[in-house]
Parts: structure tokens; C-alpha cells; sequence
């Protein structure tokens, strides 16, 4: 019994010393050596990354492996101030990590700018090292190079939501209470809001810890806050990714402009939620020789930053329409912009409003299918 134990142990002995042998073998076929020349771009290379479509190519000499097979790259970038101990990006080089070259198209060295804190139409340099391997055993090169690069002037990253939230908000600091903006075109976001003294910033979601942007000026910037000073104010806030670009216009009022009597009747007041309304208003149509006339449209007073006020109608998407009724669908309502023509483009009133009374809201809200208004007869 004592002789079978003995060679039973003798074995898994014999076994554990072929096993780890093997082992140490197969670690020694890992070990491949640091890459020792960069060749290709040279230090500081300034790079525009434009058009989108545009590439940059970096090179760098073959690494030695141990057992002379095949070894695999990665190329990393960091900040300028950057150790690569936590590279901001990280990518295989050309044929899946095999060759010793890396073709990066201007989109993705747009991404990784961002990534490094480098704003939308700003320069600003990366550093780069190359990481060799055979997938364990990583060797970083001891060397290192910066390119300099100006950012294109959209962002790389365009959010599917935005939303504006802070002190100087209707929303106030209640990231779940921030106010919705509408996409109106890719990348483009817009909100009719009311802003205080206090500050602001924008976000993806209204949930969690979001990207944030901010503005400056007419510049869109990642993360920061934007002051507000004055008085309340109605503004029109247009930020647009594309061009990382952002501007904000005074909503000075929104009148009822009555196309029979060629002028404003009234004008409605904001109430808050991207909404304007007036209660109780007197509804009289004018007196043709064909019959009563009621047609209406908005028109919207604005100012920009510089001061100067224009005026913009909004009103029906036809030319010409039939009166509203009382089944009339929601769509009717909805407004547009339109020309300044004296008859064309509005809506009619339910002839039941006729020397009666009116509560009229506009609501443009990014919650509801397209900016519209709401008549109720009283």
C-alpha cells in the first residue's frame, strides 16, 4: 500500500514539474521587446482635421519577439501632460494590431481630441506612444511624440437629447426638471424659454451624471456653466452641434395679429413651460361686403445680442383655409414661419367666437408634435 502512494505522489510530482515547465516555456514565447524608433508623424506635426474624411498615417520600427513570431501593437493616446498610465484612447494598428503602421481617419483623432479636453474649432496636442505584445507581456516604447491638432468646428459626439437646467432656468438646479429642447434638424436643438440671473448649463438627459455643455459667447463648449445676468427674460436658445455654435434671442412679445384690421389685436402674455396665453380674449370679426372676416396669424418682436429687433410671423402651413370648428383636428393649429402678406397664410377663427370671448395659448413646447396654439370658445 505504502509503494502505491509512493508512486502515486511521485507522479503528480513528475507531472507539476513537466506542467510548470511547459509553462515557463510558453511564457518565454510572450516576451516581445519595446519599439525603439518612431518614424512617421514627425514631433509636433500640426495636423487640421479637415474634411472628416481625411486620415493621418503613424509608423513606427518592428518590435523583436522572443520566439520570432508575429507581435501585435496598439497605439495610445494622452494629454500632452500625460504619462499613458491612463491614455485617453487606445486603438490597434493597421490589420487588426498586426502591422506596424496606424491609419487614423480625421474623425476619430477629432474624438480623441475631444476626449482630451480640446474644444470644437480649438488646437491643441496629443501625445502618442506605441504599446508592443503578444496580447500579454505589454511593453510601452520609452518614447513619445506630440502632434498638434485643430479641431474641426462641430462636435465628434452629437447628443440624441438636450436639455437646459440650472439657477437661472424655469427648472431651476433639478437636473429632472430641466427644460426640454426640440430638434429641429440634425444636431440642431432649439427651446422658447424664460432665463434669470444665475447660470446654466445643457445636458444629454435629465437623468444620472450627463455630458454637459455650455456656452460662450456664440461658442458651444464641453462641460462649464453660462452666466446670466438682468432681468427675466424670454429667450429663443438655438444650439447647434454641427458648428458648435450657440445663440440666444429676446422673445420681446407675441401678439394676435388680426389680417382684416392689418395690425396686432393683443398681445399674449408668457406664462412659463415655452407657452403664451391670454384668458377672456374679445373675439370680433370684421365686417366685409362678402361677410365676416377672421382671419388670424402671430407675429413674434425679437432682439439679439446686438440690440437690434426684427419681427417674424407665424401662421398656418396653407395659404388659404375654411374656418375652425369645433372637430376641427390639432393639426390645423399647428404654425409655421410665413411671410408678412397681409391675407395669405392664416388661420380662421370658429365662427362661434364672433362677438363672444376666447382663451388663446401658443405652446412650444419640445413635447408636442410641432409648435401649435390652442383656441377654446367661451
Amino acid at each position: 500500500m505504502k509503494k502505491i502512494t509512493f508512486c502515486l505522489m511521485a507522479g503528480i510530482l513528475a507531472l507539476i514539474i513537466v506542467s510548470g515547465c511547459k509553462k515557463d516555456k510558453t511564457l518565454q514565447h510572450t516576451q516581445v521587446s519595446p519599439v525603439k524608433n518612431f518614424f512617421a508623424p514627425v514631433d509636433n506635426k500640426f495636423i487640421k482635421l479637415e474634411p472628416a474624411s481625411g486620415s493621418a498615417s503613424f509608423e513606427w520600427e518592428q518590435a523583436q519577439a522572443e520566439d520570432n513570431g508575429l507581435v501585435m501593437y496598439e497605439v495610445a493616446f494622452d494629454k500632452a501632460t500625460g504619462d499613458f498610465s491612463k491614455p485617453v484612447y487606445t486603438l490597434p494598428s493597421d490589420g487588426n494590431g498586426l502591422y506596424n503602421k496606424l491609419t487614423i481617419s480625421f474623425k476619430d483623432l477629432n474624438k480623441i481630441a475631444d476626449l482630451a479636453g480640446i474644444q470644437p474649432q480649438e488646437t491643441g496636442k496629443l501625445k502618442w506612444t506605441v504599446m508592443s505584445s503578444k496580447g500579454i507581456n505589454v511593453q510601452k516604447s520609452s518614447l513619445s511624440r506630440t502632434i498638434e491638432v485643430q479641431r474641426a468646428p462641430g462636435f465628434s459626439e452629437i447628443p440624441a437629447d438636450l436639455y437646459i437646467t440650472g439657477t437661472a432656468t424655469e427648472g431651476g438646479d433639478d437636473l429632472s426638471k430641466a427644460i426640454h429642447l426640440k430638434q429641429t434638424s440634425t444636431g440642431v436643438f432649439e427651446a422658447y424659454t424664460s432665463l434669470k440671473a444665475g447660470a446654466l448649463h445643457f445636458a444629454e438627459r435629465n437623468t444620472g451624471t450627463p455630458a454637459t455643455y455650455s456656452i460662450d459667447g456664440v461658442k458651444l463648449l464641453k462641460d462649464g456653466n453660462t452666466t446670466i445676468a438682468g432681468a427675466t427674460k424670454v429667450e429663443r436658445i438655438v444650439v447647434d452641434f454641427t458648428t458648435a455654435s450657440a445663440s440666444m434671442t429676446e422673445v420681446v412679445s407675441v401678439g394676435l395679429w388680426f389680417a382684416a384690421d392689418n395690425k396686432i389685436w393683443f398681445n399674449l402674455p408668457y406664462v412659463g413651460g415655452s407657452s403664451w396665453e391670454i384668458d377672456n380674449a374679445s373675439i370680433v370679426f370684421h365686417q366685409e361686403s362678402w361677410g365676416r372676416d377672421e382671419r388670424y396669424k402671430f407675429m413674434f418682436t425679437l432682439k439679439d445680442a446686438a440690440g437690434t429687433t426684427s419681427t417674424q410671423y407665424y401662421g398656418s402651413t396653407n395659404s388659404d383655409n375654411s374656418p375652425a370648428t369645433a372637430t376641427t383636428a390639432a393639426s390645423y393649429y399647428y404654425m409655421v414661419p410665413v411671410n408678412n402678406s397681409q391675407y395669405d397664410y392664416c388661420f380662421k377663427f370658429d365662427h362661434r367666437a364672433d362677438n363672444g370671448k376666447a382663451d388663446i395659448k401658443i405652446i412650444w413646447s419640445a413635447d408636442v408634435p410641432a409648435y401649435t396654439h390652442v383656441v377654446t370658445v367661451k
